[in-house]
């Protein structure tokens, strides 16, 4: 008798207890404390890269936020420890350096582009650290780094990935076209895009009537469209950065040029403060993507993202949309706080070898690195760009004005061709 009262009691008392808790507010995460985990890098916070630089860092503020509310990375906060770059190579050893040396980060990842990411190199290897960049083409082809991984969709084949798309509409096309002009900025990533939009023409056996570069410092685009247009070509690839880009959509279409295709490797059109600029000037260029808000391309997070991302961005004064760099920004720092919580560690051999075994889940969709630090698997998108009225932003917030192309699996529609069918 006394052993059933006990268990009634005992049973009566889990069910207490359990109605309790139905009414408490669910545990939050242990608060972190102690000597913060510090990542260092690099950022375009002025300059010409500017527009792409400052998005990609509030991206990555978030996530230094969220990190900490959830407790942190091994019990510690995070804090993130950034430098200017000026969108000037020049700078990235001296401040990567000094992150190293003086303020002694733990862990570092990358800057954004090809041309600042290059010059970091030597002072990562050096240190032996592990290094995840933002956006830079073909970077560890020379250096062969083992700790070096590249947060962009091109995939392994990396040079010809961001014009493989533009050939592959132009060679669908009846007639096919017969002549290409390749034109590029004397850069880094200009120069290896082209060099890969080379090998496309050459693949799709197209002949080049023009192949030439320009100084980076050129602001009158007029007499280069004048020389291309003077060769006649069917089809026009542009490898060129952001004030390049904007310079060279001004004078075809001061110039009332019209080849049948126009487009490519042109930094800059993807955000949306040089969508807002050229308006209706963007009608018919046919240019590489990362993202557009596609239901195809929308993964887990990637609203909930925007969505943040969004609310802070005119506060923060930032792209309002964040579809370039906001989100990748966010992700490439993602992948190394996984690995962080993974491993929990900090030590760089030992986060090099899980980021380069791993499948990660961000808020871009799976990333996995395969040979050389590239993505296993690339997933460049070449996006036409149409009936733009005006510089209104909510036009860009959708697919009312853009159309993926390629590749299959994310196609929306059909290319307008030839290009002044879409002016």
């Amino acid at each position: 008798m006394l052993a059933r009262l006990k268990w009634r009691g005992a049973v009566a008392s889990f069910f207490a207890a359990a109605a309790v808790a139905v009414f408490l507010p669910p545990a939050k995460a242990q608060a972190p404390s102690g000597q913060p985990v510090t990542i260092g890098f690099s950022m375009a916070l002025t300059g010409p890269l500017a527009a792409n630089g400052k998005q990609a860092l509030l991206g990555m503020k978030i996530w230094e936020e969220e990190i900490n509310k959830k407790g942190g990375l091994l019990g510690r906060p995070v804090k993130l420890v950034y430098y200017d770059d000026q969108s000037n190579p020049s700078t990235v050893p001296g401040i990567y350096t000094k992150l190293l040396d003086v303020d002694k980060v733990d862990l570092v990842l990358g800057p954004y582009a090809t041309a600042q990411a290059a010059p970091a190199m030597p002072v990562i290897m050096q240190k032996g650290k592990v290094f995840i960049i933002l956006f830079g083409l073909d970077v560890n082809h020379e250096f062969n780094y083992p700790k070096f991984f590249a947060m962009i969709p091109t995939g392994p084949d990396t040079k010809p990935s961001f014009t493989d798309g533009f050939f592959e509409v132009a060679a669908a096309q009846n007639p096919k076209p017969q002549t290409v002009a390749l034109v590029a900025a004397d850069q880094e990533f200009s120069r290896n895009a082209c060099d890969g939009a080379r090998d496309n023409a050459k693949k799709s056996n197209l002949k080049v009537v023009y192949d030439k570069t320009y100084p980076p410092s050129t602001t009158d685009f007029t007499p280069i469209v004048r020389a291309i247009q003077a060769a006649n070509p069917d089809v026009v690839t542009i490898c060129s950065y952001p004030l390049d880009s904007v310079g060279m959509v001004k004078a075809v279409n001061e110039l009332n040029y019209k080849p049948k295709m126009i487009g490519g490797a042109m930094v800059g059109l993807q955000a949306t403060v040089f969508k807002r600029q050229l308006g209706p000037l963007l009608n018919g260029w046919v240019n590489y993507e990362t993202w557009v808000p596609a239901k195809a391309l929308t993964f887990d997070g990637t609203e909930a993202f925007l969505k943040r991302y969004q609310a802070r961005a005119g506060a923060e004064g930032v792209d309002p949309l964040g579809y370039y760099l906001g989100t990748w920004g966010y992700a490439y720092i993602q992948i190394l706080g996984e690995a962080v919580q993974a491993t929990k560690s900090l030590d760089d051999n030992k986060l090099a070898d899980y980021i380069g075994k791993t499948t990660f889940k961000t808020i871009m969709g799976d990333v996995k690195f395969g040979k050389g630090g590239e993505w296993a698997q690339g997933r460049m998108l070449q996006v036409q760009y149409h009936d733009i009225k005006s510089g209104d932003l909510e036009q860009f917030r959708g697919m009312d004005t853009q159309t993926v192309l390629t590749p299959a699996q994310y196609k929306t529609g059909n290319v307008i061709y030839p290009y002044e069918k879409a002016k």
